[in-house]
């Protein structure tokens, strides 16, 4: 495997662990708790998830030919905090992911070098698949923030729980010396 295909490999691989913590948040959430925002002018994870989804279905679709801001986007309108079901919601969120890896499974290394467009500004390629890993960690991080203060003792870690350092690394050693 060449540098490319590894790039390409590991950065899908790290855009599933960011799904996964958003996917997972949401399994601990009731419907309710989807709209709760701190104050009128923070975002709930329901308008997080449109936001998401707005961004992805924009900036990958039609990836290396278009402008990575479409205008068929409404951006304002993703951040109303107006009521969608739960399956709406996921509907959202699993296309914008699932246009996220078709692109990246139709990416070659020569197009990583490439150069495309978000807003009118020139970006390679690898630069454009940086800045949306980084856009999308910060929000999926907002998600589960925001699911950790609502479920407070009741959350269950989506990590290495507090105090459990030692023995997850153990663990992990043990592992990886067979």
């Amino acid at each position: 495997m060449n540098i490319g295909e590894n790039y390409l490999s590991i950065v899908k691989n790290r855009f599933m662990e960011i799904k996964k913590l958003g996917d997972q948040t949401f399994q601990q959430l009731d419907d309710g708790k989807l709209y709760w925002s701190n104050h009128e002018e923070s975002n709930s994870i329901a308008v997080i998830v449109k936001h998401v989804g707005g961004n992805m279905v924009s900036r990958w679709s039609d990836f290396l030919s278009t402008d990575g801001e479409k205008p068929t986007r409404n951006r304002d309108l993703e951040f109303d905090n107006s009521y969608l079901p739960r399956e709406e919601l996921i509907r959202i969120w699993e296309h914008g992911w699932q246009i996220v890896f078709n692109t990246l499974d139709d990416l070659t290394e020569q197009d990583l070098l490439k150069k495309i467009k978000i807003r009118g500004e020139e970006h390679l390629v690898m630069a454009a698949i940086e800045r949306q890993v980084s856009h999308y960690s910060y929000h999926v991080g907002q998600i589960v923030y925001i699911g950790k203060v609502l479920k407070s003792s009741e959350w269950q870690s989506l990590s290495i729980p507090k105090g459990k350092s030692s023995q997850f690394n153990e663990t992990m050693f043990e592992k990886h010396k067979k």
